[in-house]
């Protein structure tokens, strides 16, 4: 719904921007708005990938396997 809503919004936004300043200064600024809030949301994404891959032991595939036998022994016996 908010993603809608933030659609509409932008559009009417640059229809402004272009009625009042003209198509090449305000294709620009909305140009920029654009871009920027693109690449800003793609730089959060990836400092937020960083954040939980870092927290996230990593396992090869013996001790992988290895944990998950034990596991599994532990809730067949209990």
């Amino acid at each position: 719904m908010y993603l809608i809503i933030s659609i509409i919004l932008s559009v009417i936004l640059g229809y402004l921007l272009l009625l009042f300043t003209g198509p090449l200064v305000g294709g620009l600024l909305a140009f920029g708005i654009v871009a920027g809030s693109l690449f800003r949301g793609l730089y959060l994404l990836n400092d937020i990938h960083k954040r939980l891959s870092k927290d996230e032991p990593k396992l090869d595939e013996k001790e992988a396997y290895e944990e998950h036998l034990k596991e599994k022994e532990d809730i067949d016996q209990g």
